[in-house]
This record gives C-alpha cells, sequence and structure tokens, in this order.
C-alpha cells in the first residue's frame, strides 16, 4: 500500500465521524483494531476502545449529532505510520454519553496517528481538545 493510499484511508476514517455514508469499517479498519482515546471521549474513563467499542462510540455520537464535518488540514506519512492534523464541526441534537442536548454547533481540533499492517489500520492514536468540544456545548 502506498503512502498515498494509506493518508487517503486515514481521511476516510476521519470522515466517518461527519457523515452517516456506508463506507463500512472493515474496509478501513482491521479485525483487531485498537483506538487510543486521549481524553477519554466520555465519562466512563476508558481510552483503550477495542472495534467494537469503537464502533458504538461512531455509533452514538451519529445518533446525537449532525450536520457533522471533518476537515484535514495536514497529513504526514512515514513507512506505516500517517498523522492527519483535523477541525471538526458538528451540531448536537440528541444526548450523547451522559451530555444533554444542547443544540448547539461545537468545534474542536485533534490529531489522529493510524498505524497500518495489511492495507488496513491496526491502531489509532487520538489526541483532541475536549476542552474545547465541551465549551461549545455549554
Amino acid at each position: 500500500m502506498s503512502v498515498d493510499e494509506q493518508k487517503s484511508m486515514s481521511r476516510s476514517i476521519l470522515e466517518l465521524w461527519g457523515s452517516h455514508n456506508t463506507i463500512q469499517t472493515e474496509d478501513l479498519v482491521t479485525a483487531n483494531y485498537v483506538s487510543h482515546q486521549q481524553p477519554s471521549p466520555d465519562s466512563s474513563g476508558a481510552s483503550t476502545l477495542k472495534r467494537e467499542e469503537w464502533e458504538q462510540l461512531l455509533k452514538d455520537f451519529h445518533e446525537a449529532f449532525s450536520e457533522g464535518s471533518v476537515q484535514i488540514l495536514s497529513q504526514i506519512a512515514e513507512n506505516n505510520l500517517v498523522a492527519s492534523r483535523w477541525e471538526f464541526t458538528a451540531t448536537q441534537g440528541g444526548d450523547f454519553r451522559g451530555s444533554s442536548s444542547s443544540g448547539k454547533t461545537t468545534t474542536w481540533t485533534g490529531v489522529q496517528t493510524d498505524r497500518y499492517e495489511g492495507g488496513k489500520i491496526a491502531e489509532s492514536w487520538v489526541n483532541w481538545d475536549k476542552a474545547s468540544f465541551l465549551e461549545g456545548l455549554a
């Protein structure tokens, strides 16, 4: 898999959060995919999510947020790693993991580094600005 193909796949996995498209997660990630989230996306404190937990987080996010869009600000790739710096905007229309619906639009930034194995993403490290995310919903 070329570096450009890896960068494109890393874009696609981030774009999953902004749309309700028909891309299947199995087209992007390995069966043993792991996502490391810092900070934790909810009050559970879990910062490492197995594939099924990550897919549930994605589903819960789509149920609570609409009009989501992600902008890739920059990408750097080396060997089997791709780092993407992004900005995300979404409107909360439903409850999300302990957070009541605010009806507000919020914008936050982050960096995701994806590790590739066998042509798919095997592991991701996500660092995101949870303070800005929550501030936009307040």
